[in-house]
């Protein structure tokens, strides 16, 4: 039992940033350009990781860019939850999430383990993909992009075997501030 007590206290020390220069693993796609930066120095293509990919990824939903500390287990959780929805991921692995977050303008407070660009749209933390899917489909005026705070049991990614999940809200983030977008009890 106390395994399981701990095992979001691991899953966030392993997903602790590192205060060292980023290191892109994985080859450019278009949020590269969305977000200017040139590879760094050094980078190294990851290996072909298309047969993780569900059977039906939906042509429709764009690419999830997803930039991640290597180690971090509850980010791949999320990412593998992204491609049972029908997206198709590229993970592009750093030791410095902090200038990804500051560049794709993730509010302070509003961080979590790793961050996304989905289409136009920032994606932080362990956003449900229904809720990705609802915020591509509505496209709402203002909002740059959707956050799930922190690491919360039970989100997707975090859950806990025999654990209930923990409340939590997806927050909407832009121009007009901040918001509640999906509330998940």
């Amino acid at each position: 039992m106390r395994l399981l007590l701990l095992l979001p206290v691991l899953a966030l020390a392993a997903c602790q940033e590192a205060p060292t220069l980023a290191r892109t693993v994985s080859a450019p796609t278009e949020a590269s350009a969305v977000l200017n930066a040139p590879e760094p120095e050094g980078a190294v293509a990851t290996p072909d990781t298309s047969h993780l990919a569900p059977a039906t990824v939906d042509a429709s939903l764009p690419v999830a860019t997803v930039w991640k500390t290597p180690a971090c287990g509850c980010c791949a959780a999320w990412i593998a939850h992204l491609r049972s929805a029908g997206f198709r991921v590229d993970v592009r692995d750093t030791l410095d999430l902090a200038p990804i977050k500051l560049e794709t303008g993730v509010p302070s407070g509003l961080g979590s383990c790793h961050t996304a660009r989905i289409g136009d749209y920032v994606v932080e933390g362990h956003v449900p993909a229904d809720d990705i899917k609802r915020l591509l489909a509505e496209r709402p005026s203002g909002v740059k992009g959707i956050a799930v705070p922190g690491m919360p049991t039970g989100s997707p990614g975090m859950e806990v075997p025999g654990r209930p999940a923990d409340p939590y809200d997806v927050i909407a983030f832009g121009d007009g501030g901040q918001t509640v977008f999906a509330s998940h009890r």
